[in-house]
């Protein structure tokens, strides 16, 4: 077996199984280097844990994030917070960010916690982020979760691998949100059911920590199990600033054999839109612009980050969002907050109209800042429009990238700076 060469992920698996090597379809048990749980999945995680182990395995391998309803919104939010505190202060756990530090996926990369070559495992399905920093990372539901917080190991089945290659130079406005909903499109959500996404080249190796984010982070729409790049130097000068150290870039062997391989030319590609209810039901905004809009929505773990904050402050400048359309934006972290303030784009977005909350997963769940009532339609950065997924069942919503949502925000129907 040895001649077949192994890819990225197999290697990251094989070193957390203690093995030379792994290969599709084998079912190991690994350990897992960091775990992380929100305020929405801390307190099933805790319940279950609970039932099997007395302390965790390791407090300082475990990170939680308050992000889903903070500040806490209703009383069962309130609730769920007070179990996770008391959890985190008996358990040791300190590394527990309360504060409206942001969402999970933007929060631990930037705190320094997610290395190259290692295994993260978060309950919640976006842990897949964490991909572009060329981690291993999947999400997990509470239970398995309550079994890594006792233990620190979890089993998976090695996934079999698809590589993604991009090639192509993107035009003005065009983004990579816009070549994942183009991939998602293409493959369709459950297209890579357990697979291991790997993208690569021209175009992914030239992009940078953001966008690169933006594309792990939809891995899990198309069903697969990790999405995951090769760190360039974008990344390595992340961590340099960080001041994370001690680790080792792993890479796919040259002739590793892929169960498929996808190519994807982007140079004349346009900004795409995922219409409802699928995220890959998928256009392009030529085909879909005109339709009618009530809420625009710019932020989440798919594009709250400054790049994208940026992109929409300069299509919105000196612009006035339409009167009966609410643009509300949400950035990923304090630090891209505070960032977004000292460029002037925070004024940018308030004199143009919008709403601006505090960092946060916001609307994106239907839960917290932003809720659709029937019939409401709204475009937004996020990465899922299933029904009922951000409010009321008779709502709609389209994906898009910033500068479309902010375009569209100001029309007040679907289109795009450029048309």
């Amino acid at each position: 077996m040895g001649e077949m060469g192994m890819n990225i992920t197999e290697k990251i698996l094989a070193r957390a199984s203690g093995r030379d090597e792994v290969h599709p379809g084998e079912i190991i048990e690994v350990n897992v280097d960091l775990a992380m749980s929100h305020d929405g999945t801390s307190p099933p995680t805790i319940k279950t844990f609970k039932k099997i182990a007395e302390r965790v395995w390791d407090p300082d391998k475990i990170v939680i994030v308050f992000d889903h309803n903070l500040p806490a919104n209703n009383i069962g939010s309130a609730e769920f917070q007070k179990i996770t505190r008391e959890f985190a202060r008996e358990q040791g756990i300190k590394s527990i960010f309360t504060h409206g530090e942001g969402i999970c996926h933007q929060v631990l990369p930037e705190k320094g916690f997610i290395k190259p070559g290692t295994v993260v495992v978060g309950a919640d399905s976006h842990t897949c982020t964490y991909g572009a920093f060329g981690a291993f990372a999947t999400g997990m539901g509470a239970a398995d979760l309550a079994v890594i917080y006792a233990t620190g190991k979890t089993w998976l089945m090695v996934p079999e691998a698809y590589k993604i290659n991009v090639n192509g130079t993107l035009r003005p406005y065009v983004t990579a949100k816009d070549v994942i909903l183009n991939v998602i499109g293409k493959i369709g959500s459950y297209g890579a059911t357990y697979k291991s996404l790997e993208f690569s080249g021209e175009t992914i190796d030239l992009m940078d920590v953001s966008s690169r984010m933006t594309i792990c982070n939809m891995a899990v729409e198309s069903g697969a199990k990790n999405g995951i790049i090769e760190p360039n130097k974008a990344v390595l000068d992340y961590f340099k600033e960080r001041d994370v150290g001690s680790y080792e870039v792993l890479r796919s062997d040259k002739d590793y054999q892929y169960q498929s391989e996808y190519l994807f030319e982007i140079s004349d590609l346009e900004p795409q839109i995922a219409c409802p209810h699928n995220v890959d039901n998928v256009f392009p905004v030529s085909k879909v612009e005109g339709a009618d809009i009530d809420q625009a929505f710019i932020g989440s773990c798919t594009n709250g980050r400054l790049e994208d904050l940026r992109m929409a402050a300069k299509v919105l400048e000196g612009k006035q969002v339409h009167p009966d359309v609410r643009l509300i934006v949400v950035p990923a972290s304090v630090q891209i907050y505070q960032d977004a303030m000292k460029e002037g784009i925070m004024d940018t977005f308030i004199n143009a109209g919008a709403i601006i909350c505090n960092p946060g997963c916001g609307p994106c769940l239907g839960a917290h800042m932003g809720v659709l009532g029937a019939d409401e339609v709204c475009i937004s950065t996020t990465n899922r429009n299933f029904v009922g997924r951000m409010g009321d069942p008779q709502s709609e919503v389209y994906l898009a990238n910033p500068a479309v949502v902010a375009y569209s925000a100001i029309k007040g129907e679907i289109g795009y700076p450029g048309e």
